[in-house]
């Protein structure tokens, strides 16, 4: 399907790099839906089930000529750090979006270029300027209102969010590294094997035993985030990065329709605005990093 996109003359490389965003934006949708409605499933079995079937997409993108060779690497120990952060990232947030309002944990996980930028001040020793720590400033802030109903609720779930961004800093830094060398499917395939094989520790603590229904669910969690993964590198790779990444802030929009016909949640005025600071930062954050021509991160673990 995606070859045949490619081939449509009438579509350019922004638009079609558009669509896969959007698209993208979409599974990722559909794929944080899914896991809420799986809340009565432990959060090590829906892992599992996430990166098991996940692997599926991932392996076919492995070139023919590669075939017995693509798990080899020279960067071990980065790997281990990227899956290692991004396995933290990704039980934190089902964690976040089985316990707190869909709109709520895609508002403040939007925070994850902030703790980025902090992370490269601080562990890359880049400089950042006025319009950067402004943004920050900004986005921080937003978050801040968005948590503030928490306070009042002694709802603890709502660090979990928070926790994400800081783990999704460590596998944006790592993956800025990585991705110099290494293809995308070796870096995908090895963080996927980790929050398999976390999620399958899990069992002796007790698993559900899924009906039929659940179990379509719980494979296609799997497969669509990965190819929610999948859309997001190639919509990056065929249109400019800065068509592209504003299309991510449509997770909202989906987050706000999709928890209100299915859980019947109504986004609190605190949230939208706190969203409407948090996007605002990572767009500067965005534009500044575009100007001195830095690579751009994946949103999502």
């Amino acid at each position: 399907m995606i070859n045949n996109i490619k081939d449509n003359k009438l579509l350019n490389k922004n638009q079609i790099g558009v669509l896969y965003g959007i698209a993208s934006v979409a599974c990722f949708a559909m794929m944080d839906a899914c896991v809420k409605w799986l809340d009565q499933f432990p959060v090590g079995e829906v892992l599992f089930a996430r990166f098991f079937f996940g692997l599926i997409p991932i392996l076919m993108l492995v070139p023919r000529s590669e075939i017995k060779t693509f798990y080899k690497t020279s960067r071990p120990k980065l790997h281990a750090f990227r899956a290692v952060s991004g396995t933290f990232a990704i039980v934190a947030l089902f964690i976040a979006l089985r316990e707190i309002p869909l709109a709520d944990v895609v508002s403040l996980t939007f925070g994850g270029p902030i703790f980025v930028t902090l992370g490269s001040i601080f562990f890359l020793s880049e400089k950042v300027g006025f319009r950067r720590w402004s943004a920050v400033f900004i986005g921080f802030i937003g978050m801040l209102l968005i948590v503030k109903p928490a306070y009042q609720e002694l709802n603890i779930y709502y660090i979990f969010p928070i926790i994400f961004c800081i783990f999704f800093a460590c596998v944006a830094l790592s993956i800025r590294s990585l991705s110099t060398t290494e293809p995308n499917y070796r870096i995908a395939l090895y963080f996927s094997l980790l929050s398999m094989f976390v999620g399958l520790f899990t069992l002796p603590f007790g698993w559900v035993v899924p009906s039929k229904f659940e179990l379509f669910l719980l494979i296609f969690t799997g497969i669509i985030g990965s190819y929610a993964n999948i859309l997001l590198t190639a919509s990056l790779r065929i249109a400019e990065a800065s068509l592209v990444t504003p299309t991510k802030y449509l997770n909202l929009v989906f987050a706000i329709l999709l928890g209100y016909f299915i859980w019947g949640e109504i986004p609190k005025i605190l949230t939208l605005l706190g969203a409407t600071l948090i996007i605002v930062s990572s767009i500067i954050i965005f534009v500044r990093e575009s100007k001195l021509k830095k690579q751009v991160i994946s949103p999502r673990p």
